[in-house]
This record gives structure tokens, C-alpha cells and sequence, in this order.
């Protein structure tokens, strides 16, 4: 596999976004960046007699790549930089690339309704096919929106990085997601927010007698399995704060709102190859729409 973080361009202000964020990431890893647009193919009739301007979009569509290649370089003199041009299916093509880099990154839309953001139909389908981390950053996003305010209340790229947060299941805690989470805190040296969220007590409806003894108990066995499951990696990157977070509740609308003042936001998706196809899962695909920092999902077995 060649080492690369890879980003999906199309010209869109989200896209160019990603390409803004995969550079900064590119950076913190010490690896190449590859920039890659895809054209989808003109339907026959269409490439037989093509409409007026299809030859201007067509240059621009060459030079989209390029020039954004041309203007990272000027930012960042040091950083490699590669494009790659392909026809295809955008998802079928990204879902490739994905397979060849560290990490590949998408824009995601503005808002839509009920203050959600909009993921479109092919960043969804990378992001359920995807067998490697792949990162969606909102529209707009700039280096200080990662980090925290300075003296004067501002928000400066200078400050240091606001907390990782990791969503985590604790019956399931797969190495692949925590590596991908304790690595991205370590070269951010910020701290990680390891978040586990477990369903209320069916008796707590009813308000039985022994209630509050039952709720505190499963407090402190899931605080505990919280700890437990952390406890190898905070071994491994003993450079790393980690803050737990086990609390009661929606894991969705917990894990939204532990991500609010995050620079980045972890969670997983399972490897699935039943016969309903992909699936994101319907925390990870809160995480999608509602979180406001970049969210990378990772996929694991």
C-alpha cells in the first residue's frame, strides 16, 4: 500500500475544504498528499454530440486538480504533492482510492433541516464501502476552528488542538478504531475524550424500589469496562490525556453533544458482508450529520 493521505476534489466548496484539512493531516503524519477528481462518464449520446461548453467544463475540469495541487505547494513548500484524474463512478472510484492510502477525505455539505448537515449520496457510499478511515469535513472548515481561543477570546490555529473524541463500544472496543483515535490525539498532543454510552435501566420507567442502588451499580461497572478497555492503550501512548466518558442515555445524542467543542471525532463502523449490503450504523451516521468538526470513520472487523 502506498502511503498517502488521499482527498477527493470536485471543485465544491466542501471539497475544497477537504483538500485544506487532508493537507494539515498530511502534514501531522509525515506522508505524501494525493489529490483526486472523477469525472463521471457522458452518457453515448451525449459524448456523440457534445452540448455548447462542454469543452470549456472539460479544461477546467483538467485544471481543477492541478491548480489546487499548485496552490498547496505555495502554502506549504515542503509537502508532496500528486493529482490523479479517472472516469468512472465517483463512489466505485473514491472506494478504490481509499484502498490505497492512509486515509481518504471527503467534504460534506452545509446544513440541511433541523440543524443537520447535509451528507451527500456518495460520500455516504464511501464512507458504508470504505474498508479504510475516511474523513468528511464540513464546508468552511479552517485550521483555527481545530484549536482553542487565544488571550483576546479568538480563535487562533496557534492555541493548542481541542480534544479528540472517541466514540466507543465498549463490548466490541476494536484496536483498529482506538489506534486510528489514540494516533490522531499524540499528533495532535491533545486530549482524548473516550466516550461509552449505555441504555437507562429498564426499570427506571417504573420507579421501583432499589432503582437508584441498580443505576449506581451499572455506573460503576461500565465506568469500569470503560477503563478496562483504555487501559493497554493509555500504555502505549502514555503521552496522551485521556478523559473517560461513560454516561446513560442515546448513544447518538451523547456522543453529538461530547463532540461539540472537538477538533476531530472518531467512530466506527463494522466490516459488513451480509446480504442487506453496507451499513453505517445509526450513531455513526449522527456522527455524520450532526457533528460539526471533521468525523473519521473507521472501518473494522
Amino acid at each position: 500500500m502506498s502511503r498517502t493521505v488521499t482527498v477527493g476534489l470536485d471543485g465544491s466548496p466542501e471539497s475544497r475544504a477537504a483538500v485544506e484539512w487532508a493537507t494539515r493531516e498530511a502534514l501531522l503524519r509525515g506522508l505524501p498528499l494525493k489529490i483526486v477528481h472523477v469525472q463521471e462518464p457522458l452518457p453515448r449520446h451525449v459524448a456523440q454530440a457534445p452540448p455548447p461548453g462542454s469543452e470549456t467544463h472539460r479544461r477546467w475540469s483538467e485544471q481543477l486538480p492541478v491548480q489546487a495541487a499548485e496552490g498547496v505547494r505555495l502554502q506549504h513548500p515542503g509537502i508532496e504533492v500528486s493529482t490523479e484524474q479517472v472516469t468512472g463512478t465517483v463512489a466505485d472510484i473514491l472506494c478504490e482510492a481509499a484502498g490505497f492510502a492512509d486515509l481518504l477525505v471527503l467534504g460534506s455539505r452545509g446544513f440541511g433541516g433541523m440543524g443537520g448537515f447535509l451528507v451527500g449520496s456518495v460520500s455516504l457510499a464511501v464512507v458504508a464501502r470504505a474498508e479504510r478511515p475516511v474523513v468528511l469535513v464540513r464546508a468552511g472548515e479552517q485550521a483555527a476552528d481545530e484549536h482553542g481561543t487565544d488571550p483576546a477570546g479568538m480563535l487562533s490555529a496557534a492555541t493548542p488542538f481541542r480534544p479528540v473524541v472517541l466514540g466507543l463500544d465498549i463490548d466490541h472496543p476494536d484496536d483498529t478504531l482506538l489506534e486510528f483515535a489514540f494516533d490522531a490525539a499524540a499528533r495532535r498532543e491533545a486530549p482524548l475524550r473516550a466516550v461509552h454510552v449505555w441504555p437507562e435501566p429498564p426499570t427506571s420507567f417504573y420507579r421501583f424500589p432499589g432503582d437508584a442502588e441498580l443505576y449506581d451499580s451499572l455506573e460503576r461497572e461500565h465506568a469500569a469496562a470503560l477503563t478496562d478497555a483504555l487501559r493497554p492503550w493509555r500504555q502505549k501512548f502514555q503521552g496522551v490525556e485521556v478523559i473517560e466518558a461513560s454516561r446513560c442515555g442515546s448513544a447518538a445524542q451523547v456522543l453529538v453533544n461530547a463532540a461539540r467543542d472537538a477538533s476531530l471525532a472518531v467512530v466506527g463502523r463494522r466490516i459488513r458482508t451480509g446480504s442487506f449490503g453496507a451499513h453505517i450504523g445509526h450513531v455513526t451516521h449522527a456522527a455524520l450529520h450532526h457533528i460539526t468538526a471533521p468525523v473519521a470513520v473507521v472501518a473494522h472487523g
